[in-house]
């Protein structure tokens, strides 16, 4: 087997993380000594062994002389787990291949170099995009203290997210939705507006099996989400953040009575600063946030500039209709020249239906 052989199984390996490791990065390790795998590990949760400590508590024998491959640079300072550049040092390793550095800048090349001067011959680069690619939620986490936004939203081949009576139940296949779910599992936090609160009275957890349910955050400028609603009724259950700028505290205490989280933010144009609100979640370790909102909510996170990827699944129907919403609908853009643009998309046939994704190229035309 080549080196990109067992870097693959690796990123295998990390996946078994997803979901689980937030706010730290998925990462995979495989041992190998005389063309042999010997250990093999992975960081299973937030404040578990590290990768590479795990695949050396597995090996089935001594690593001296073995050859570690790990998708992400090992660590070398301490954290809720100590450096695993000692680990390495101390048992015996001669040769570490390296899939992605690490850009925390406790790491940053550090631990590498750290391993380089102890005489561990070190490569990097193997199978770098596809390692990088696994931890762009963490990459862009650790480099902007803010959370990685995905916009999703279901839609017809004619762009309706709904009929012109405010029917969407369902839009997509039973596979399109099973993938939501996943995604909710993967996400730290989940965002939507009180417009889909009161038209829907959603859950907004993951019913996947063996799934996490994500952080619940609704955008509630005046504290208009019914204490009556499934969110606020089991917010004891599941975490649940209404994100409002009222001051009143009298408006809030039913709330918090109830078991909600209330933070009262800035308004802007006369609804929550958005940027305010990522960087609250982002200062309390939320690293990734999945956009469940209207398309109001939608083109104030594209306005605001905190959309990071755009998930959208295209179902082969047609609603028609003038009056039927779109996913993205708020003040728009004025010129073509304007429009949000687009890049590195990939379309995935998911049952009957498509996803669409593609990762938002800069900011919105013009904007603040």
């Amino acid at each position: 087997m080549k080196d990109s052989d067992y870097m693959r199984l690796a990123l295998e390996l990390a996946q078994r993380g997803q979901g689980w490791t937030s706010p730290n990065p998925m990462v995979g390790a495989v041992i190998v000594k005389e063309g042999r795998i010997i250990g093999r590990g992975w960081h299973a949760r937030c404040g578990a062994l590290h990768a590479e400590r795990h695949a050396l508590q597995n090996c089935a024998e001594s690593p001296r002389g073995a050859v570690l491959y790990v998708t992400l640079e090992p660590c070398c300072h301490h954290g809720r787990q100590p450096p695993c550049t000692e680990a390495i040092l101390a048992s015996g390793i001669a040769r570490v291949v390296a899939g992605s550095g690490d850009p925390n800048p406790l790491v940053a090349g550090k631990g590498l170099e750290l391993l380089r001067k102890n005489g561990v011959a070190v490569e990097t680069g193997v199978l770098e995009a596809e390692c990088q690619a696994l931890n762009q939620v963490f990459f862009h986490f650790i480099r902007t203290r803010r959370p990685y936004v995905v916009m999703k939203y279901a839609m017809t081949l004619d762009g309706k997210i709904a009929t012109r009576t405010g029917a969407s139940q369902w839009i997509t296949g039973e596979a399109a939705r099973r993938r939501v779910h996943q995604d909710r599992h993967r996400c730290t936090a989940i965002l939507a507006g009180v417009g889909t609160v009161l038209a829907d009275d959603p859950l907004l957890t993951c019913r996947m099996e063996g799934g996490k349910n994500p952080l619940r955050v609704i955008c509630d400028t005046r504290l208009r989400t019914p204490l009556t609603s499934r969110i606020v009724q089991t917010a004891r259950a599941v975490p649940t953040i209404l994100a409002t700028a009222c001051g009143d505290a009298a408006r809030r205490a039913p709330y918090e009575a109830a078991g909600c989280r209330v933070w009262v933010l800035p308004a802007r144009d006369g609804h929550v600063d958005l940027d305010v609100l990522m960087e609250r979640l982002g200062a309390a370790d939320i690293d990734s946030v999945l956009l469940e909102g209207g398309g109001t909510l939608n083109w104030s996170a594209l306005e605001a500039g905190i959309v990071q990827k755009i998930q959208a699944y295209i179902a082969p129907k047609l609603f028609g209709g003038a009056e039927a919403p779109s996913p993205v609908m708020g003040r728009g853009a004025a010129l073509p020249a304007q429009a949000v643009r687009l890049k590195n998309t990939v379309v995935t046939p998911v049952g009957e239906d498509f996803l669409w994704e593609s990762e938002v190229d800069g900011p919105v035309y013009g904007n603040r």
